[in-house]
């Protein structure tokens, strides 16, 4: 993949985080995620192998979510698991294979970026989108890097199994 994919695929992550975040206060913003979505299949060289990468890391994702919801970790309000969070476990998918590839391999790589940008993303997502953090910034963020240590490189091996 070439350094300009790479670095289109970070950017559109970028802009896809913000525009889930943003949904959850102003629905359009998720049109326009969904639209981002389909155009990141659409330039895929492996469209069909991207698609299953996404659909399984995602619903892994939002698994994982929905239970630390339950548990009592966030606060989704009305819902056990909002639209706006779903898509973003896709948006987020679709770095794995791209963007993100590089933490693939060694493992402490994939472990050590999901220790930090992990609970980093909740924390400053959270307060935009109206998540409630019932135990706190610090008490939600050190649940969450042991946690994303182990996740971010599960979901690299998940996204790319070969």
């Amino acid at each position: 993949m070439s350094r300009a994919s790479l670095i289109v695929n970070a950017l559109w992550v970028q802009l896809g985080w913000w525009g889930c975040v943003l949904g959850a206060q102003n629905a359009w913003w998720l049109l326009a995620v969904a639209a981002g979505l389909l155009a990141h299949l659409s330039f895929c060289p492996q469209p069909r192998a991207e698609l299953r990468a996404v659909m399984r890391v995602g619903l892994c994702g939002m698994l994982l979510d929905w239970s630390l919801g339950v548990l009592g970790l966030f606060g989704f309000g009305q819902s056990a698991l909002p639209l706006w969070l779903a898509l973003l476990w896709l948006v987020f998918a679709t770095s794995l294979r791209h963007s993100l590839a590089w933490a693939v391999r060694p493992v402490w790589r994939g472990a050590l970026l999901g220790m930090i940008g992990g609970p980093l993303a909740y924390c400053a997502g959270a307060p935009l989108a109206g998540v409630a953090l019932p135990l706190g910034i610090v008490g939600t963020a050190l649940i969450l890097a042991p946690l994303w240590a182990l996740w971010l490189p599960l979901a690299l091996r998940l996204a790319d199994p070969h």
